[in-house]
């Protein structure tokens, strides 16, 4: 196994690595980035997760610029390209993988979906706790198999991405009722 599936507790340096990599990435490709985001289960506090920075990059043109894969290169990440789903530019670095970037148009689905979802399990722990504990059974079945792994989170993610945009458009009511009580 290249690169098993291993789900560990959550690790406080987790944010404190995405801040250095966010800092390296901003360095290698300056002002191409209209965005930087720490998604996935490290950037929830509290909740395990594969051991794997996951970074969203935005951007205003969705095909990467040469410029900014050489730039990302240089810091050690190997491009993959669209990896399956279309519009999201893929990166990774190290065996077993330390860090990704998802490089995508800034605000385009893939985006909203990903920083929606990372906001929503980090004000919902009951939420959370039931992804994870999803998540440690999936890696201890499909230890091998990334796919089957990925595959079998999907009802789950659905299922709270539903509760998720519920709850965002809630906020967004509240949000609008007390501008228009200033």
């Amino acid at each position: 196994m290249e690169d098993p599936i291993l789900v560990i507790d959550y690790d406080a340096d987790w944010p404190l690595l995405y801040e250095q990599e966010k800092s390296h990435i901003l360095d290698a490709l300056g002002n191409t980035v209209a965005d930087i985001q720490h998604i996935g289960s490290t950037s929830v506090p509290g909740l395990a997760a594969k051991p794997v920075i996951d970074i969203l990059l935005g951007v205003e043109h969705i095909l990467p610029q040469t410029t900014q894969i050489a730039g990302l290169k240089t810091l050690g990440y190997l491009y993959c390209g669209e990896l399956g789903i279309p519009g999201r530019h893929y990166f990774r670095r190290g065996m077993p993988r330390t860090h990704q970037i998802h490089l995508v148009k800034l605000n385009s689905k893939f985006w909203e979906t990903h920083v929606l979802f990372r906001d929503f399990l980090r004000t919902h722990p009951n939420a959370a706790q039931q992804y994870e504990a999803l998540k440690r059974d999936l890696a201890v079945k499909f230890r091998a198999d990334r796919d089957r792994y990925t595959d079998s989170k999907t009802p789950l993610i659905e299922q709270l991405l539903v509760q998720a945009r519920a709850w965002r458009s809630t906020c967004s009511t509240v949000n609008l009722q007390r501008n228009n009580l200033q």
